[in-house]
């Protein structure tokens, strides 16, 4: 017996001597990585960045051989560094392809999914959609357990479909977003998914099923009890696509109220202070706007609604508020968002300088947007039509009619909205009808074509 307890005595010593090794040598390995980590992070959160030395820190973790969810987790981070922070996208994109491959390898949705939203983001800088669309359905389909990134995923293939102008497949893939938020017991992600398809049948022009959409939108907002600011930006939003709805419809008294509203709501907004609890259900994790940037767009809306009523002081005024406040904002945020609102007010306040003869103004306000747009080729792809046709209104009132008439032709090519396209052609009529009538015919021809359904053929 004592020979048998002096073995087993030696064997426990020497298994508690290898868990001791063991147990050494794991935290050796941590130490390792995570000082890898730490230097990586100092240097990337310097200032300015030291973006370089955060690369060399976790460039140096691969020779370790780590495992491979440090693996993927490391090859994420440096694609996302590089993404970020440099012109290489070639290492970016490889670092992602990477991180990708290996961790559907392990169970590390956090990196996989991760991996896949910047992967595709990446993909579509190159204008290689066609990458991006198929990387996207698969994380979506593999993402179901993971309510958080199958809801963010949605959401980045509709945004993707509808920077395609392919508004049908988004607006598909927003209406699975909110069934499968309901199915989740998210209420809040099902009205952000809801709103959002609105908002594209409302691009559309599908008006008749925008108004049910909106009632329901109406009811799940007011139902939902949860954070003040999320529900307070619900609301704002909702109210956002009200007033739109009632613009495009031409009702412009019935628009009053909904202002009322908006204006009430965004001044609560910025009353409140933002709650750092997160919400319990991981799909409630979205935010639709900044309480910033939601107030630049009830400016923007206010400014639409009284250029309409013919309010033209009024919205002299609420332009030059929202101007100030986005170049405040501008200084310390990049988002693309804020040049989309600042071109748009322009393009109003330009059009209110040309009705009250303000034309120098406006001919330095239409200087500042084709700036705007230079510096984005997807605003300038956006706003062509429009700059073209601000120009040729320039034109008209200080009787260039040579000039005007270039400007209209050029903005009839470059646009395929019919509203849109129905004013330039009313206004080359004119230019026409004072230039001697030459072509009328043919143009009050055009002009009645593009008033009825569909997108007009263009002479």
């Amino acid at each position: 017996f004592r020979k048998r307890d002096a073995k087993m005595a030696a064997q426990a010593a020497a298994a508690a001597q290898a868990a001791a090794a063991q147990a050494a040598q794991a935290e050796a390995a941590d130490s390792w990585y995570l000082a890898l980590l730490g230097f990586a992070e100092h240097f990337r959160t310097s200032s300015p960045p030291k973006i370089r030395l955060c690369v060399h820190c976790l460039q140096a973790v691969f020779p370790f051989k780590p495992p491979q969810r440090i693996e993927a987790r490391t090859h994420l981070q440096l694609g996302s560094v590089l993404y970020h922070h440099t012109k290489n996208s070639e290492q970016a994109r490889s670092h992602l392809e990477k991180a990708w491959l290996i961790s559907q390898q392990v169970s590390f949705p956090y990196v996989k999914f991760e991996a896949a939203s910047l992967l595709s983001e990446l993909y579509c800088q190159e204008n290689s959609v066609d990458a991006a669309k198929p990387l996207l359905r698969k994380a979506i389909q593999i993402s179901q357990q993971t309510p958080y990134w199958h809801c963010r995923l949605l959401f980045q293939l509709a945004q993707l479909h509808t920077l395609e102008k392919d508004l049908v497949s988004a607006c598909d893939l927003l209406g699975v977003g909110a069934e499968y938020a309901r199915v989740v017991g998210s209420e809040y992600t099902r009205a952000l998914f809801l709103l959002s398809k609105g908002m594209l049948l409302l691009m559309e022009r599908k008006l008749q099923e925008v108004h049910p959409l909106l009632t329901l939108c109406g009811q799940i907002v007011e139902n939902w009890q949860g954070n003040p600011i999320q529900k307070e930006s619900l609301r704002v939003f909702f109210l956002v696509l009200q007033v739109t709805h009632y613009l495009d419809a031409g009702q412009v008294k019935s628009v009053k109220p909904c202002l009322k509203q908006l204006q009430q709501c965004i001044q609560t907004i910025s009353t409140l202070h933002d709650d750092e609890i997160l919400p319990s259900n991981p799909a409630d994790l979205f935010h639709w706007l900044p309480k910033e940037h939601m107030c630049v767009l009830v400016y923007l809306v206010t400014v639409m609604h009284s250029m309409q009523a013919g309010y033209l002081e009024k919205a002299q005024k609420y332009t030059d508020k929202a101007l100030m406040q986005l170049e405040k904002l501008k200084m310390l945020d990049c988002s693309p968002i804020l040049s989309s609102f600042q071109v748009i007010l322009l393009e109003h306040i330009i059009m209110c300088r040309l009705v009250t003869g303000h034309k120098a103004t406006a001919l330095q306000e239409i200087s500042q947007v084709c700036q705007l747009c230079q510096q984005s080729p997807r605003l300038f792809s956006n706003h062509a039509a429009q700059l073209h046709t601000l120009l040729g209104l320039y034109c008209v009132s200080v009787n260039c009619m040579d000039n005007a008439e270039a400007q209209f032709t050029t903005a009839l090519r470059l646009t395929n909205h019919q509203e849109l396209w129905a004013f330039i052609v009313t206004n080359l009529a004119s230019v026409y009808i004072r230039e001697g009538n030459r072509h009328q015919e043919v143009f009050l021809s055009a002009l009645g074509s593009s008033i009825s359904p569909g997108i007009p053929t263009q002479p």
